[in-house]
């Protein structure tokens, strides 16, 4: 069923079940539909009973006509809030994995609830999310539920846009959507990337007897100066690698952002107070394995704010 055509121009696909996940989803969705003046497409993928049941009245020689009531609901969720862009709804049949990723092909996003029915509220990401989250053609962001999230709202008042910045792994594509989300919403783009410290030589000295012990020693004038050059030499690449995307958004408030360690816990920290997070995902793995990051991985797991994962090659859309 649908109202207007999206045909001629990429869309916001969200994936919705009826549960309280997907709703929040939605209205993020639709917010952000707004935002960019762009289509809506809600998506609900049957129940394998009902897609059983269609099939079985098919091979009757009938047209099956069994009612989507979660399209129905959630028809009934947009209409009573109004909205101001087209909006479409599908009902499709296969397995969530596969029949999201397909109605998303050429879309600006598509996005879904952190977890579906039977979700544990203790948790942020559910088995679904996790998936699409390595096979998504276009950025997925995936909206946390309401036990770890505030009120959802887009704009300037969202808060910044923190970008997980690999400077040898993180597609171009993730850079520029986190540039051009915070250039749409008016918001700080804080840049973070993260840097490897060589363990103090202390660490690598023998223990001691537990009556010998003895305050460990000052860092040594040699290995300050090893810390200094490390930073320094993140800080260069981060800024060669941004430069180009900085030059394209001058009007982007750029923070760059260089920390020793994991970039993870700074995103999740920073993700109390932001309007999005932004990972890339890395290209396939070994072996052609499909494979997101360990930073995606924590951030998604654990992020309080709304995570946008972007593949390599993902075509660049405001978000």
């Amino acid at each position: 069923m649908s109202d207007t055509s999206t045909a001629y121009e990429p869309a916001v696909v969200v994936g919705v079940d009826g549960s309280e996940h997907s709703l929040r989803a939605l209205e993020w969705a639709l917010s952000a539909a707004e935002g960019m003046g762009a289509p809506l497409v809600v998506a609900h993928v049957r129940s394998e009973a009902l897609q059983l049941g269609a099939a079985r009245i098919a091979s009757l020689g009938k047209e099956p006509e069994l009612p989507d009531t979660v399209a129905r609901a959630v028809r009934t969720v947009v209409e009573e809030r109004g909205h101001r862009v087209p909006v479409r709804y599908d009902s499709l049949d296969g397995s969530v994995t596969d029949a999201l990723p397909e109605a998303a092909r050429g879309a600006r996003l598509l996005v879904t609830g952190s977890r579906g029915h039977g979700g544990f509220a203790s948790l942020l990401l559910g088995s679904t999310s996790r998936t699409l989250a390595m096979t998504a053609p276009c950025p997925l962001v995936v909206v946390p539920h309401e036990a770890r999230a505030a009120a959802l709202v887009d704009g300037a008042e969202a808060g910044r846009v923190l970008l997980g910045l690999h400077t040898e792994e993180t597609p171009d594509e993730a850079v520029g959507f986190a540039f051009e989300a915070a250039h749409h919403r008016g918001v700080p783009l804080e840049a973070v990337s993260a840097f490897r410290m060589p363990p103090p030589q202390a660490a690598l000295l023998p223990v001691s007897s537990p009556a010998l012990q003895v305050p460990p020693p000052l860092p040594a004038a040699d290995e300050v100066e090893e810390a200094d050059g490390l930073v320094k030499e993140a800080r260069r690449q981060q800024e060669e690698r941004l430069r180009p995307f900085a030059g394209r958004w001058p009007g982007v408030e750029l923070v760059p952002v260089v920390v020793p360690g994991d970039a993870a816990g700074r995103l999740v920290e920073g993700s109390r107070d932001a309007g999005l997070v932004v990972v890339g995902r890395h290209h396939r793995h070994r072996f052609g394995a499909l494979h997101i990051g360990s930073v995606a991985h924590a951030v998604l797991h654990h992020a309080h704010c709304p995570v946008a994962v972007v593949p390599p090659g993902a075509a660049p859309h405001r978000a």
